[in-house]
């Protein structure tokens, strides 16, 4: 069993795009600090990163829950939001579900979910549309196990 070493969560607020990225930015600095290996902090602040940014494009509120273990990053991701109708679609690169304000502020090309798949070892997506979505994901610290 892994041993949790540092847990953290951050409150995340819809339509905040002021505040979005500082949740991965502030997880990037903490692995960087206990000095996790670079690849390892890369799939983690892209998986934080993306995760985020489906909240606060999306939801109302949601949270991201930060645990380092000796073994693996967990990051579990909860929002109050619409939910996801058809989560096979939604894990389709290209697929999207974005405004037209939110694709001129450069986001919603539908890479969301598809890229925090890509970026963990272990993936976990459950949603009930009209209550919200829960992801979770893990980035193993030994790449080899």
């Amino acid at each position: 069993m892994a041993e949790e070493l540092l847990r953290k969560s951050y409150q995340i607020h819809g339509r905040d795009f002021d505040k979005a990225g500082e949740t991965a930015s502030d997880i990037k600095d903490i692995l960087k600090k206990i000095g996790v290996d670079a690849g390892v902090i890369h799939h983690t602040v892209v998986i934080a990163f993306e995760a985020e940014m489906n909240v606060v494009m999306y939801a109302s509120e949601g949270t991201v829950t930060f645990v380092f273990t000796d073994e693996d990053i967990r990051l579990e991701i909860a929002d109050e939001g619409p939910g996801i109708e058809d989560i096979d679609l939604a894990l389709t690169e290209g697929y999207s579900t974005a405004t037209d304000q939110m694709r001129e502020m450069g986001f919603g090309f539908g890479m969301g979910l598809p890229n925090i798949r890509k970026n963990a070892d272990e993936f976990n997506i459950e949603s009930e549309p009209g209550v919200g979505t829960k992801v979770s994901a893990v980035v193993r610290l030994d790449a080899s196990a």
